[in-house]
């Protein structure tokens, strides 16, 4: 079945930097679009990164452009999120996102914490 497991969350201050992890398994990982979203506390789910299927287009929230990157290792099965120069906004629970044959999936999700 498919899964997706995040990590790579954690508290960091202002102006830091982090780098979250989706790894992929249950279906072929280079054949599929992926998607990161947040959800901050008393807010909707936002999609903040894409990329897809054939690399071709990405797409970053306008308040994560320049600062966010979304990246995959084939290899590794996994999807990368790199976060440079972190907001306090920026706090909120984050979810990889895949969409497969008709359906949704997500992970579990990670904390990312942004306080001085």
């Amino acid at each position: 079945q498919v899964q997706l497991v995040e990590s790579g969350g954690g508290l960091v201050q202002p102006g830091g930097s982090l780098r979250l992890s989706c790894k992929a398994s249950g279906f072929t990982f280079s054949q599929a679009g992926m998607a990161w979203f947040r959800q901050a506390p008393g807010r909707e789910r936002e999609a903040v990164a894409a990329r897809s299927l054939k690399n071709s287009v990405t797409y970053y929230a306008n308040a994560v452009k320049g600062r966010f990157t979304i990246s995959r290792d084939k290899a590794k099965n996994t999807e990368y999120l790199e976060m440079n120069n972190l907001k306090f906004e920026d706090t909120a629970v984050y979810y990889c996102n895949t969409h497969i044959s008709g359906s949704n999936y997500w992970g579990q999700g990670t904390q990312v914490t942004v306080s001085s």
